[in-house]
C-alpha cells in the first residue's frame, strides 16, 4: 500500500556534506523517525530515490553556479516546507570569501583549463533565491536542533531553537569566560548551538554558528583592540564560516585595512 506519511527529501548544493552527515549521526533517532517520516529522497545515505511532491526539504550549501541557481527554484517548487541546513546554505558558507574578491582570478590560479568552469561571481545563500521556511545555522550543525526542527514539522508548531549568544552556554556549562583571561572570543557575537566547544577548552569562539541576533560586533572588536589584536586580525576572524552574513562582512570591512 502507497505510504501515507510525510515525504522527506534532503538535497545537496555547494558544500562539504559535514551537515548531512550530521544527520545520518542521528543514527537511533533517525530510525525513531522512519517510522513517522517517509525518507524519499537522500542520496547521501540511499540509491532509492522517490519522485516528488515532498512534505519537507532540507537543504545543505550554497548556490555557486548558474545550474544550482535554477535547480533550487525546482526543488522549492516540489516543496510544501524548505529548511536551510548549515553555514553554507543560511550564509554562503566559507565559499562566500569569492564575494570580496575576483572569483575570476581564483579560477585561473586553481584550474590549468579555467574556460571549462562554470561558477558565479557570488557564494550566496538559498534564502538569497527562493522562499525558505526555516534557517538552521552551524557549521556543521547542531544534530539536536535538527531533530527538533523535523519534529516541530511533524507536530506542526514552531521550532524551539535558541537566539542567544554562546555567552550563555559558557555560564550553563560553567565556563570560565576566555576573554576575561585574555582570549579573544567571537562567543558574544555568535549564535548558540555549538555547547560552547571551544572556550570549555580555554579557545576563543570562531563563530562557527554565525551572528546571533542583533550583534554588537563594533563593541567586540573594541574589547580585541584592548586584548591586543590588530585590525588585521579581526578583519581575518570575521571572514571564515560566515563571511557573508551582514554583520560579520560588515566588521570585517571595517577593519581592512
Amino acid at each position: 500500500m502507497p505510504s501515507h506519511k510525510p515525504k522527506l527529501a534532503v538535497w545537496k548544493f555547494a558544500s562539504c556534506d559535514g551537515c548531512q552527515l550530521s544527520l545520518l549521526d542521528c543514527e537511533d533517532e533517525l530510525l525513531a523517525f522512519a517510522d513517522a517520516i517517509d525518507i524519499a529522497y537522500f542520496p547521501e545515505a540511499s540509491s532509492t530515490m522517490a519522485e516528488g511532491p515532498y512534505d519537507l526539504s532540507l537543504v545543505e550549501g550554497s548556490i555557486t553556479t548558474p545550474h544550482d541557481a535554477e535547480r533550487i527554484h525546482t526543488i522549492r517548487n516540489q516543496s510544501k516546507f524548505l529548511i536551510a541546513i548549515g553555514a553554507c546554505a543560511t550564509t554562503g558558507g566559507i565559499q562566500a570569501l569569492r564575494n570580496f574578491a575576483d572569483v575570476k582570478e581564483y579560477v585561473a590560479a586553481v584550474y590549468a583549463t579555467p574556460e571549462y568552469i562554470s561558477t558565479l561571481a557570488t557564494s550566496t545563500p538559498i534564502a538569497a533565491h527562493v522562499k525558505v521556511d526555516f534557517e538552521l545555522a552551524g557549521c556543521p550543525l547542531n544534530k539536536s536542533q535538527l531533530l527538533e526542527v523535523v519534529s516541530a514539522h511533524l507536530m506542526g508548531r514552531k521550532p524551539v531553537i535558541p537566539t542567544h549568544s554562546v555567552c550563555i552556554e559558557c555560564k550553563l556549562r560553567g565556563n570560565n569566560c576566555v576573554m576575561v583571561q585574555g582570549t579573544p572570543c567571537l562567543g558574544p557575537v555568535t549564535q548558540a548551538g555549538c555547547g560552547a566547544i571551544c572556550p570549555a577548552y580555554r579557545r576563543g569562539c570562531y563563530g562557527c554558528f554565525g551572528p546571533m541576533e542583533q550583534p554588537n560586533t563594533a563593541a567586540l572588536a573594541a574589547g580585541w583592540t584592548a586584548l591586543g589584536a590588530t585590525n588585521r586580525d579581526i578583519h581575518r576572524v570575521f571572514r571564515t564560516f560566515n563571511a557573508a552574513a551582514a554583520p560579520f562582512a560588515q566588521e570585517s570591512d571595517a577593519h581592512d585595512d
